[in-house]
C-alpha cells in the first residue's frame, strides 16, 4: 500500500462532497440552468463533517468542470451564485466527460503545491438548457451541429455511440455481457436508493414543473424496475447494423452536479475532519480516438503502476458507465472484475451529465468508504473521454486523529465557526 509522498500541510484530502439528483435531459431538473444546479451543491458544502460551518470567505478558489455549457466561467457565476463573496475566484475546466474528475484533480495539485487552501471542486451539467450551437457560414449564416469535434478528420472522429461499437468489437465484448451489465447496474441503483445509500450526498434542489409550479427534486430518476432481461434482450442495435450498442446497454444524457470539498491533511485535521479521501495520485492518457471508451484504462493502468498499486489491492472502483462495452473493455484490461465496480450502480442506470460525472464518481467513493470505514482502504475513480483520453485518480480512505498531534485545546486557529460561538 502507497505511503504519504508529501508533508501533511500538502497532502490533499477530500473531506466532503455532495451532488445534486441525477434526472433525464428535459426531465425534473429542466428549469435550471448550469449555476443554479451548482449553486446548491457549493453552498452544502459550507458544514462541515463535524457539524461546524465553513465561513463562505475561506474558500480559496472554485474549480468546476463543465462540457456543453455556454461558456463564460459557470465556476464564477455558481459561486456568486452560491452567496459566496466577491473575493473567491472561480475557474471553469473543459475536459468533456472528464471535467468534473480534471476539476478535482486540478484542485488537488494546487493543495500540493501548498498554502494550505481550501477548494470547492466538481463538475455540472444542463444539458436541458446548454446553448444551441452553430459554425458561421461564409455569407454569415448559422450552420447549426449537434457535438464539437474531437479529433482532426484524418484520424476518424466517430460519434460516440460508433466509438462504443468499434470497442465492442475490437474487444470481444458480446452483448450478453452488455446486457448482464446494465441490468446490474439498475439493480444495484434501486437497492441503493431503497436501502438509503444516496440520501446523505444528495442535495435537493426546487425545479419549476409543466405547469409552472414549483417542487423538490430529491431523487435520482434513471433506475429503472421494470428492466429485466427478456425486455433488455428486446432492444434493436442503434449505432451499427448488426451490433451491439443497444438503448438498453447505453447510458441516458441527463442533468445534475457534484462537488468535493478540499484541502490539506493538516488542514482538514484543524477543520475537524474525521475522516476523508487522500489523493494519491492521478493521471490522464491519451488513446486512439476511434477506440476513446479505452480511454480510463489507459490512464488506470499507468496511475497503478506509477504508485505500485495491484488491481486486487483496490477495495472500492468508480468507473463511468458511459456504455456497457467500454465498460468491460476497460475493467477486463486491468484485470478488475466487473461485479467490483459501482456498487451502487453508475451511469447506465444514473444517467450520465457530462461534465459532473466525473465529480459523482469521487462522490459516490467517499459514500461507500464511509460506509465501510476500513481506514487504508484504497479507491479508483476512472472516466473516458471524448477525443480519446481517459482520467483516473487513486484515493485512499483515512481515518482521522480528532486533532493534529500537538495542537492547543479547542483548535484557537480553526476556521470551523460552531453555532453558538
Amino acid at each position: 500500500m502507497p505511503g504519504l509522498l508529501l508533508p501533511e500541510d500538502r497532502q490533499p484530502v477530500i473531506i466532503a462532497a455532495r451532488r445534486t439528483p441525477i434526472c433525464r435531459a428535459g426531465g425534473a431538473l429542466k428549469s435550471l440552468p448550469a449555476h443554479r444546479l451548482l449553486a446548491p451543491v457549493l453552498c452544502s458544502l459550507l458544514n462541515l463533517p463535524d457539524g461546524g460551518t465553513l465561513p463562505p470567505a475561506a474558500v480559496t478558489d472554485v474549480v468546476i468542470g463543465n462540457a456543453v455549457g455556454g461558456g463564460g466561467n459557470v465556476a464564477r457565476l455558481a459561486a456568486l451564485e452560491a452567496g459566496l463573496p466577491a473575493s473567491v475566484p472561480g475557474i471553469t475546466v473543459d475536459r468533456q466527460c472528464g471535467s468534473g474528475l480534471d476539476a478535482i484533480v486540478l484542485a488537488s495539485r494546487l493543495v500540493a503545491a501548498g498554502g494550505n487552501g481550501l477548494y470547492l471542486a466538481g463538475g455540472v451539467e444542463s444539458i436541458s438548457t446548454a446553448p444551441l450551437r452553430a459554425h458561421r457560414t461564409a455569407d454569415g449564416t448559422p450552420e447549426f451541429f449537434t457535438r464539437a469535434q474531437f479529433a482532426p478528420s484524418s484520424t476518424g472522429d466517430p460519434d460516440m455511440g460508433v466509438a462504443a461499437e468499434n470497442v465492442a468489437a475490437h474487444f470481444g465484448i458480446s452483448r450478453a455481457r452488455q446486457d448482464e451489465l446494465a441490468l446490474r447496474s439498475h439493480h444495484r441503483a434501486l437497492a441503493a436508493a431503497a436501502a438509503g445509500s444516496f440520501d446523505d450526498e444528495i442535495v435537493a434542489l426546487q425545479s419549476v414543473d409543466h405547469a409552472g409550479g414549483s417542487r423538490d427534486v430529491r431523487n435520482d430518476d434513471g433506475p429503472r424496475a421494470s428492466l429485466t432481461a427478456a425486455l433488455m434482450g428486446r432492444f434493436p442495435p442503434v449505432f451499427a447494423e448488426g451490433g451491439s450498442v443497444t438503448a438498453g446497454n447505453s447510458c441516458f444524457d441527463a442533468d445534475g452536479a457534484a462537488a468535493v470539498l478540499i484541502t490539506s491533511l493538516s488542514r482538514a485535521r484543524e477543520l475537524g475532519a474525521g475522516d476523508g479521501l487522500l489523493v494519491l495520485g492521478s493521471d490522464t492518457a491519451g488513446v486512439e480516438p476511434s477506440l476513446l471508451g479505452i480511454g480510463a484504462a489507459a490512464a488506470a493502468e499507468r496511475l497503478l503502476a506509477a504508485q505500485g498499486v495491484a488491481a486486487a489491492e483496490l477495495g472500492l472502483v468508480e468507473f463511468n458507465e458511459a456504455f456497457a462495452s467500454q465498460t468491460l473493455a476497460c475493467l477486463d484490461q486491468l484485470g478488475i472484475a466487473p461485479e467490483q465496480a459501482n456498487q451502487d450502480g453508475g451511469a447506465l442506470a444514473l444517467g450520465h451529465a457530462y461534465g459532473a460525472s466525473g465529480a459523482v464518481l469521487v462522490t459516490r467513493l467517499l459514500a461507500q468508504a464511509r460506509r465501510d470505514r476500513e481506514d487504508g482502504q484504497l479507491a479508483l475513480a476512472m472516466i473516458s473521454i471524448a477525443g480519446g483520453m481517459g482520467t483516473a485518480a487513486l484515493l485512499r480512505y483515512c481515518l482521522l486523529d480528532e486533532r493534529p498531534s500537538g495542537s492547543p485545546e479547542g483548535h484557537a486557529h480553526s476556521l470551523a465557526q460552531r453555532p453558538g460561538t
